[in-house]
């Protein structure tokens, strides 16, 4: 994992960040044009690294024929992030994220194009931010099972699943934001006794998965720096103060790659449809998956593949 050095960062709240710091993994190789590059930035609670399983040769993100920049978010570390920062952290925002990444490429690559970005969930919210903050360098975005403000269910689920847990137990409201995620983020069908699709990530019980891939992903983050994420997710706006959200995606010009999960409460298919259909150009495709929105981890084959799909679809465009 590298570090960009950013020095004291103004953020878009007219705070400060001190010292702020943006890590970064980078796969394949820059071409002379320096027009090859993919940004492909994280989602809430997960580190770049977690992303390398989507690199591959032969894959749609081939390091052969691109070069993939996985950069970190603020909050979550080792990017700044309450837990490893000096004093009062500032409040910090998506575009204050997506403003470092492009700092990033352009100060240490000398990158002023973007072939794609792409990104799911919180992920997917940085992209949009991409695509409207500098609409010159980007030229295609692949959002997926992301938007680019959450919907209001999804918003009162980063409060009332992550943030109010925390703010009244600390590290021992991490569990319970581990539950939360396991009762929210599958569908219900995930249960069903019928189906019990658990049992096809090796666990012999309910119980079992909870503990084992929820309490596993949750309870070993620092509970301020989940916060942060949690808050800067929910208040995301890339538009202007007061715009409405048809005429702020009608303004994106990169070809735009829109893809949702069937099953998936945080972003459902039916509200990101309407997005593709305000964006001048943009496709829809709805993928059947029987993991909502934990088809972002890519834990079934069906899922990963239909995603490469996608992502191939939008380097193609």
């Amino acid at each position: 994992m590298d570090i960009f050095e950013l020095g004291d960062l103004p953020l878009a709240s007219g705070a400060t960040l001190p010292g702020a710091r943006l890590a970064y993994q980078t796969f394949g190789e820059l071409n002379a044009a320096k027009d090859n590059v993919v940004v492909f930035p994280t989602f809430l609670g997960a580190p770049a690294e977690v992303l390398n399983g989507w690199i591959g040769e032969n894959r749609a993100l081939d390091p052969r024929t691109h070069f993939i920049v996985l950069p970190g978010h603020f909050g979550n570390p080792p990017s700044s992030a309450p837990s490893n920062t000096a004093g009062d952290f500032p409040e910090v925002s998506i575009a204050d994220d997506v403003v470092a990444q492009q700092r990033l490429l352009e100060e240490v690559f000398g990158v002023r194009e973007v072939r794609l970005a792409l990104g799911w969930s919180i992920g997917a919210i940085q992209v949009y931010e991409w695509a409207l903050r500098f609409p010159g360098l980007v030229r295609a975005i692949a959002p997926i099972a992301g938007a680019p403000t959450p919907p209001p269910w999804t918003k009162l689920w980063l409060r009332t699943v992550v943030e109010e847990p925390i703010a009244a137990r600390g590290r021992d409201g991490l569990a319970q934001v581990a539950h939360g995620s396991a009762l929210t983020a599958p569908p219900r069908t995930f249960y069903y006794p019928a189906n019990e699709t658990w049992r096809s990530l090796g666990f012999d019980s309910v119980d079992a998965f909870v503990a084992g891939f929820w309490e596993g992903f949750w309870l070993p983050q620092d509970p301020a720096d989940v916060a942060v994420q949690a808050r800067k997710s929910r208040t995301a706006w890339p538009g202007a103060e007061g715009e409405a959200v048809g005429d702020m995606l009608g303004r994106i010009k990169a070809r735009t790659s829109i893809a949702a999960f069937t099953g998936d409460a945080l972003f459902p298919p039916d509200e990101l449809r309407e997005y593709a259909e305000a964006i001048p150009g943009a496709t829809f495709r709805q993928i059947d998956s029987v993991f909502g929105h934990l088809a972002t981890f890519g834990l079934a084959e069906p899922d990963v593949k239909a995603i490469d799909d996608v992502i191939r679809h939008a380097l193609e465009s």
